[in-house]
């Protein structure tokens, strides 16, 4: 039986927290719900883009080299000329697919209301974040 300790979350160097900041991000969210939904077939890289509005290239490349270096994104390549390169979410990546829909569905739950919100502030005149001290 093993056992997990729990990191650090606050600490840099914490190895969820590097984990969370790479999963995180808007494009390896969209990259896994794209990935997902094709699933259990697989994805060609410039069908990837176009399923992602908004990502460059170099973007998506580095989101897929991330993801296929930890292990949650399988890839294959044909040795044609040029290669054709396929990606498909593995087990692990699949298992991520959960929790970040239930972070879409809350986004979608709650858009309105931080919207709301938003406006109120931009509307607020806004106050210093460290008020000047008065000089003696």
């Amino acid at each position: 039986m093993t056992t997990s300790k729990r990191g650090d979350l606050f600490s840099p160097l914490c190895p969820t927290r590097q984990l969370l900041d790479r999963i995180g991000t808007k494009w390896t969210s969209l990259t896994v719900k794209v990935l997902a939904e094709s699933t259990p077939g697989e994805v060609r890289f410039a069908e990837l883009r176009r399923r992602i509005p908004g990502i460059s290239q170099k973007m998506l490349s580095a989101t897929l080299q991330s993801l296929v270096r930890d292990g949650l994104v399988a890839r294959r390549v044909e040795p044609t000329v040029p290669p054709r390169v396929h990606y498909q979410l593995t087990a692990l990546g699949l298992s991520l697919d959960g929790p970040l829909d239930a972070l879409r569905t809350w986004a979608e739950e709650h858009m309105a209301a931080i919207e709301s919100n938003n406006r109120r502030a931009d509307q607020l005149p806004q106050e210093p974040e460290h008020p000047r001290q008065e000089l003696e």
